[in-house]
């Protein structure tokens, strides 16, 4: 294009321009800047949606009461409930459940605000090949390709933390001396059910809960969008829908 015609495209563009609302030049300037998105461009936004679903979910679960006055309180299950419910009777163990239920918990908020270096290096190491699917999927396909992709690496790392944890919080010291009492009243069938692997997984499903909380709001909200490519990565997706 030579100068002059340059200089009259310019020009034309800038009269265009006088007459738009600031709503109408945002889109005028991102229609004038877009260019195809790649897609590496792609994956690489789909995993800063995916840390930020990791921050919203670390930032709430880990804090005090993250677990244990919220929805994602961690109860125990049936055949623990067994156990306590036996002793409930017993002298020394009539608070059991409300005790075990409280040291589990916090033990969970503890292992979750030690968890963002292992869910990063997760979502680090993806190799998203079908990034373009995973963008036009659902409101939660991100989140579901992580948790198809890494939970049973990540259950392996997280699972020491949440055993240190409970470790912290004395709830394994406490859950053995519980079962030691259970199985010495008469007529019972001895039981140990292995609190570690019960409460890693539900952390991780409070965490994975939250991850797509987040996934769905940038999907649905600009306003999460947070950075540039977000904002061109997820305006993708709206032209799509």
């Amino acid at each position: 294009m030579s100068p002059i015609k340059a200089t009259a495209v310019i020009l034309l563009f800038a009269v265009t321009l006088q007459g738009c609302s600031s709503s109408d030049m945002r889109r005028i300037l991102d229609i004038a800047s877009e260019r195809q998105l790649s897609t590496e461009e792609v994956a690489m936004g789909l995993k800063e949606a995916l840390n930020k679903g990791v921050e919203s979910g670390v930032g709430f679960l880990g804090t005090r009461d993250g677990f244990l006055e919220t929805d994602y309180k961690i109860l125990l299950p049936s055949e623990a409930r067994q156990i306590t419910d036996r002793l409930q009777r017993v002298p020394g163990f009539s608070q059991v459940e409300s005790i075990v239920l409280e040291r589990i918990n916090r033990s969970a908020e503890d292992a979750v605000s030690r968890a963002t270096p292992i869910f990063r290096d997760a979502i680090r190491q993806m190799t998203i090949r079908d990034a373009w699917d995973i963008l036009r999927g659902d409101d939660y396909a991100a989140t579901n390709y992580l948790i198809l992709t890494t939970r049973e690496s990540l259950y392996d790392e997280f699972n020491p933390v949440i055993l240190d944890a409970l470790d912290k919080f004395n709830a394994l010291e406490y859950w053995e001396s519980a079962v030691n009492a259970y199985n010495q009243i008469p007529f019972v069938e001895e039981s140990n059910p292995r609190l570690d692997d019960y409460v890693t997984n539900q952390a991780l499903d409070a965490l994975f809960d939250r991850i797509a909380v987040e996934e769905r709001s940038i999907r649905h909200d600009i306003n999460k969008r947070t950075s540039d490519l977000l904002r061109r990565v997820f305006a993708q997706q709206d032209e799509e829908t």
